[in-house]
C-alpha cells in the first residue's frame, strides 16, 4: 500500500516554512495544492517543489487549479493559457481546429507545469453552461454535453501525451445553479434523468478516454439524495463507481468551501468524504483548521493504484529546456495560433 495519507493541504507563501514541513510529514498528508501566493518564478516554483518532495520517502503529490482564462495560478514565465470557452467558440466554428487547439494547450499546460515539479492540475471542467453559474462561466467549455466530452476528450490526450493526470470536475455537475458553492450550499432541483441526459454525458465519455480523477461539487441533487455529491455515497458510489464504472481517483472540493458546512466541523466533513468514496480530501485556505483535521479524521493510506497514476512523469529538466523539446515547440506554436486567432 502507498504510504500518502488521503489529505491534501496548502501552504501560505512562496518558501515552505519548517512547521508548514512538519505538518506535511503528518503520514495522514498526501499532497499539496499550490495557488498563485505560492509562486514568485518557474525556478522559485522548482526549489519550492523539490523541498516538498524531499519531506516524505514517499513523495507528496503535488497540484494546482491551472486550467486557463481567470483560474491560471502561474502566470509570469508561463504560456497564457486561454479560457475553455474559447475552445468551445472554435468549435462552433471549426471541430478539428479546436480538438487540435485542445491537445496542444494540454500538451503546454502540462509540460511547464511537470518541469516545475508539478504533478498535476484539477482540470478539465466539464460543467454544462446552462448560463447560470457565475463562478463556472466562461471556465466551461460549451453548452453542449456533445462538445464538452469532444473538446475535453481532446484535452485530456495533451496532458497524457505530456505525461500529466486529468481530474474532471464538478460531479455531476455544478452548471445549472447560480449559488457560488464558495460562498453558498447550492441546490440543483433537476431530477437524476435531466441530469444523466446532460451533465453526465462528458464523464460517460471520459471515463471510457481513461479519465484520472473526478472531482464531486459541494452541490445538493434533493432529488437524488439530500447530501451535497461530494459527501454522498449515492453519487460517488453507486453511480460514479458502480453505475459510471469509473475506477479512478476521487478528490473532494475544498472542505473549507461553504458547499460543504452542511456536513459539520472540518473533522466532520472530512470523515463524511471518505465514507461517501472520496480518497482524498482537500483543505486550503484554512491554516487553523489543518491541524484539527489531521488530529480528528481516523483513517488509512490511499489506495496505491489511483494515487500513483496522478503522478507526473517529470522527464524534462526546467522551462528552458523544455522549450527546445520539439513536441513541446510544436504544441506551444499551435497555442499561440490558436491566442492569435482570439485577437
Amino acid at each position: 500500500m502507498s504510504e500518502l495519507g488521503p489529505v491534501m493541504l496548502d501552504i501560505a507563501g512562496p518558501q515552505m516554512t519548517p512547521a508548514e514541513g512538519e505538518l506535511l510529514r503528518h503520514p495522514l498528508v498526501g499532497g499539496v495544492i499550490l495557488f498563485t501566493r505560492n509562486y514568485r518564478s518557474p525556478q522559485q516554483l522548482r526549489e519550492l517543489t523539490a523541498a516538498i518532495r524531499a519531506l516524505r520517502k514517499s513523495e507528496l503529490l503535488i497540484a494546482v487549479d491551472h486550467e486557463g482564462g481567470r483560474v491560471q495560478r502561474f502566470r509570469e514565465g508561463f504560456s497564457g493559457i486561454p479560457a475553455m470557452r474559447r475552445l468551445g467558440d472554435a468549435w462552433d466554428r471549426d471541430r478539428a481546429l479546436a480538438c487540435a487547439a485542445a491537445r496542444d494547450i494540454a500538451y503546454v499546460l502540462a509540460g511547464e507545469l511537470l518541469a516545475c515539479g508539478v504533478d498535476f492540475s484539477f482540470t478539465p471542467v466539464l460543467d454544462v453552461d446552462f448560463g447560470e453559474s457565475g463562478v463556472i462561466g466562461d471556465r466551461a467549455f460549451h453548452s453542449d454535453p456533445a462538445a464538452i466530452a469532444q473538446l475535453s476528450a481532446a484535452l485530456i490526450a495533451g496532458l497524457r501525451a505530456a505525461g500529466m493526470a486529468s481530474v474532471g470536475k464538478h460531479f455531476p455537475g455544478h452548471g445549472c445553479v447560480r449559488a457560488d458553492s464558495h460562498l453558498a450550499v447550492p441546490v440543483d432541483e433537476r431530477s437524476y434523468a435531466e441530469i444523466e441526459a446532460a451533465d453526465l454525458v462528458p464523464y460517460k465519455e471520459l471515463i471510457r478516454h481513461g479519465l484520472s480523477a473526478v472531482m464531486p461539487a459541494h452541490v445538493i441533487y434533493p432529488k437524488v439524495d439530500a447530501h451535497p455529491a461530494g459527501f454522498s455515497s449515492t453519487w460517488l458510489q453507486q453511480i460514479l463507481r458502480a453505475e459510471l464504472k469509473f475506477d479512478g481517483m476521487i478528490f473532494s472540493d475544498d472542505l473549507s468551501m461553504e458547499g460543504a458546512s452542511v456536513a459539520g466541523s472540518v473533522v466532520a466533513r472530512g470523515k463524511a468524504a471518505l465514507a461517501a468514496g472520496c480518497d482524498m480530501v482537500l483543505l486550503c485556505n484554512a491554516p487553523e483548521a489543518a491541524p484539527e483535521l489531521l488530529a480528528g479524521l481516523m483513517a488509512g493510506v490511499m489506495n496505491r493504484q489511483r494515487a500513483e497514476a496522478m503522478r507526473g512523469k517529470r522527464s524534462v529538466q526546467g522551462l528552458e529546456a523544455l522549450r527546445r523539446n520539439a513536441p513541446f515547440a510544436l504544441a506551444k506554436a499551435g497555442l499561440d495560433r490558436f491566442v492569435a486567432s482570439l485577437a
